[in-house]
This record gives structure tokens, C-alpha cells and sequence, in this order.
């Protein structure tokens, strides 16, 4: 399991008993790929080759979004998706067939990831303008952590929630 993933998943203290056992994919996996961001923020990647794996899945994620569209927006077939898949990609032909029979009985959860990601982005980027030098990361992210799985929508209110009490996280005692 990837470490996004892994603390997106995590129950935090006070969490309802239906957000223990749920999980909505635009909040986890969203925030997995925004913690591939925090890498490179962090400059945890010094060369292009430091970055080729993270790259490597950003490739296969974009050709996703492409087949997952391609199939339900677009009539693609199950064949054409797998030659796209197989054109734009280094997955072998047993894993691009199991991924795009994924996306034809899953619709939009491969553009969920992104959505997820970039709502965070979002609104990271709105508290950092709202608070300025308050803003504290550690606090932002404790915010959406103690959530628990949930719809975009809930995270963004938080997020204001959060900006509107200047940053304070939900362990202040601990930032």
C-alpha cells in the first residue's frame, strides 16, 4: 500500500464508526498523489532519475484517464483501450488487460484520483493565501487527515473551517 494511501486510511481519534469502515477513492487516492507532490517540494528528488519512478506512474495514471473517458464518454471498445494502453505505456498485456477491464466496470474512478488530487492542491493553495506565514503544513494536513474518507466537498469545508480559526489544526498541542 502506498503511504498516502496508508494514512488516508488510518482512523483518527473521534472518527464516526461509518467513516472506519468506508472508503470514497477521490479522498484516499487523491491524497496519495498529493504526497508524490510532497517529494518534490521537499526536494527528496535531486536528478530526473530520482524522479523516473514517480514519473513512470504519472504516465500510466494520464494514460488512464484517456481510456477511462475513451470508454465511457467516447464508445471506445475493450480492444482499442487496450491498444492505447499498450501504444502509450510499459505495462505488460496480462496487467493493461486487467486495468482496463477495471475502468469498464468502474467509470470514473480512474479520473477520481485527480479529481482528489487536484481539489487538495486547491485548497492548500487558498489556505496558504488566506493565512499567509500562519499557515502551518503539519496542521493543514492533520485537518483533512482526521477526516476520514469523505466526499471533496466536506475536505473543502474544512479547509475553511481551518482558515477561518487561523490554521489551527485539530492537535494544536502537538504542531
Amino acid at each position: 500500500m502506498e503511504f498516502g494511501v496508508g494514512l488516508a486510511w488510518t482512523v483518527w481519534p473521534g472518527q464516526p464508526e461509518f467513516r472506519q469502515h468506508s472508503y470514497i477513492s477521490a479522498y484516499g487516492e487523491g491524497w496519495a498523489l498529493y504526497c508524490e507532490r510532497l517529494g518534490v517540494e521537499m526536494g527528496m528528488y535531486e536528478t530526473p532519475y530520482d524522479r523516473f519512478g514517480m514519473l513512470g506512474y504519472q504516465l500510466w495514471r494520464a494514460a488512464r484517464l484517456v481510456v477511462d473517458t475513451g470508454i465511457h464518454a467516447q464508445g471506445w471498445t475493450r480492444e482499442r483501450a487496450i491498444a492505447y494502453f499498450a501504444e502509450y505505456t510499459a505495462l505488460p498485456a496480462h496487467e493493461i488487460e486487467t486495468e482496463v477491464d477495471r475502468y469498464i466496470s468502474w467509470p470514473g474512478q480512474a479520473l477520481s484520483y485527480y479529481l482528489g488530487e487536484l481539489s487538495i492542491v486547491k485548497i492548500r493553495a487558498k489556505a496558504e493565501a488566506a493565512l499567509g506565514p500562519k499557515f502551518n503544513i503539519r496542521a493543514f494536513h492533520d485537518a483533512i487527515l482526521e477526516l476520514g474518507s469523505v466526499p471533496l466537498p466536506v475536505v473543502t469545508e474544512r479547509i475553511d473551517r481551518f482558515i477561518a480559526e487561523d490554521g489551527k489544526g485539530p492537535y494544536p498541542d502537538m504542531e
